[in-house]
Parts: C-alpha cells; sequence; structure tokens
C-alpha cells in the first residue's frame, strides 16, 4: 500500500450563475480549523472484527468515520475523544434528496476539533449536471472543509433506479459530475467505491484520489496496484458517542502527511 501524493463553463447556465453566487439551501456552516489538526488515537471497537493476518488498519495512525442519517445523533466531542479525526458526512443523494443530519454532523464534527467534509451518492438515473447542481444547492463552499467526495456504487436496494450503465457511460457521466464540483469548490472530489464497481467500471482510467472498501481483506490485495488516500475497512464499528454499527477508515499516511493533506486539500 502506498501513500496517495497530493496535488494542490459548467453544463447549465443555471449552475453558473449558481457557482458564482456561491447560493446553497444549507447555510451557516462553520469552517473547520486546519491548524488545530491534532491527532487523536483511536480506541474502537467492531462487532464483527476481522483478522487482517498481518499489518491492517491498527498500522494507520488517523482514523475517521464516515456517517448519514442511520446513526442518528452524534456526541461528537465522546467521538473525538475515542480517536475520530476526520468524518465523511453524506449530504446529497441523486438529484432531490438530502440527508436531514448533513448540516447538524457537519457543525458537531466542526465544533468537536473533527475534520468534516461531504459526500454525494451518485444516482445512475438522474444526469450528471443535475446531481452537481443539487450538491452545489445543498453544500456550502465552506474554508478549511477536506473536498467533496462522490460515492460510487451499485445500490440493490433502490425502489426507483436499477439502471446499470456501460463502463463507459459510468465513467463519462461522473466526469461531468466532477469537474463542475471541481470548478465550484476548487478542489477535484475524492472518489468513494467499492470492490465490483471498481473493476467492472474501470474506475482506475478517471484518475485522482480515491477512497476504497475493503472490510474482508486489505486494499493492496483486494485493488491491486491502486493507490488511494482513504480506506474503508469495516462497516460494523463501535465509537464511543455513535449509537449502532458506523464505518470506520484511515488515511494512508502519518500525523505529520494528514496536515500537509489537509493544508493541500481544503476547500
Amino acid at each position: 500500500m502506498t501513500l496517495t501524493r497530493f496535488p494542490a463553463i459548467c453544463a447549465l447556465s443555471a449552475l453558473l450563475a449558481l457557482a458564482a453566487c456561491g447560493g446553497g439551501r444549507t447555510v451557516g456552516l462553520p469552517s473547520p480549523d486546519i491548524g488545530a489538526a491534532t491527532v487523536t488515537r483511536a480506541d474502537f471497537g467492531d462487532s464483527d472484527p476481522t483478522d487482517w493476518g498481518g499489518p491492517g488498519p491498527a498500522a494507520y495512525a488517523v482514523h475517521g468515520i464516515d456517517l448519514s442519517k442511520f446513526q442518528s445523533r452524534v456526541d461528537w466531542r465522546r467521538a473525538r475523544a475515542a480517536g475520530v479525526n476526520f468524518a465523511f458526512i453524506k449530504a446529497t443523494e441523486g438529484g432531490d434528496r438530502l440527508d436531514p443530519y448533513f448540516a447538524e454532523n457537519f457543525r458537531g464534527a466542526t465544533e468537536a476539533g473533527i475534520a468534516p467534509g461531504a459526500y454525494h451518492f451518485y444516482y445512475f438515473c438522474t444526469d450528471a449536471e443535475r446531481q452537481a447542481r443539487w450538491f452545489i444547492e445543498n453544500v456550502p463552499r465552506t474554508p478549511g472543509a477536506m473536498p467533496p467526495v462522490v460515492d460510487l456504487e451499485w445500490n440493490p436496494f433502490s425502489p426507483t433506479c436499477t439502471y446499470r450503465p456501460p463502463a463507459e457511460e459510468v465513467r463519462a457521466e461522473v466526469t461531468k459530475f466532477m469537474d463542475i464540483i471541481a470548478r465550484h469548490y476548487g478542489q477535484r472530489p475524492i472518489i468513494y467505491t467499492t470492490p465490483d464497481f471498481w473493476e467492472r467500471n474501470e474506475i482506475a482510467r478517471l484518475g485522482g484520489e480515491t477512497w476504497l472498501r475493503a472490510v474482508a481483506e486489505t486494499p493492496d490485495k483486494v485493488y491491486p496496484g491502486a493507490r488511494w488516500t482513504f480506506w474503508q475497512y469495516t462497516g460494523t464499528g463501535i465509537i464511543d458517542g455513535i449509537a449502532g454499527p458506523v464505518d470506520i477508515n484511515v488515511f494512508a499516511g502519518s500525523p505529520a502527511e494528514w496536515r500537509a493533506w489537509r493544508a493541500a486539500r481544503a476547500i
């Protein structure tokens, strides 16, 4: 596993206008203090732990979570004390869904000293421009936040969209979405994905930073040759301050590299 090295005319006229004015439905989110990014040691449990058979997530110093409405309310200060250093927070899905806990979670994480970031669950039955517009409407351009994330995975439980486009279409539409988001926020989105989606759609061809799910084996075995910045290693984590199971992740670097990444990739 290798540490990813970091980099430092919208299609719709309405989107151009929105990006120019920085408008959004969610307003007043606090700006994280990048300089206060002290790393706290992870003290987590797992209701279904994996035997990694060697160096696993414990080899990394910087741990964090991702969450959505399913975790309900979080005691962020307790979570921070337990070792949560960053939180990817669900904001939007498709072109019309907003997570009802997004703003509350973003504020709570920020106030507790946890680096916050927003993610969008991509919906393959809605065009890329509409989804980008929806994300921009609901996620303010907040200085100090982590870069946006686009969550790419199949949703077999969707009651309205079972469409699985060919790989070329997936990559083309996702590229449109990412380009619009990058122009607005000044940072290219991180790609989150799963093993089957990665392989079937050749997501490596999109380039950029990745956040990879691998809960039974380490990423070097599940995604041979892939470079990653974040690794989601369990979906059954137990963390003080959070009711029920939660996804836990690691950052692919040391505390010093984490601080450098935060400075380079902050919105």
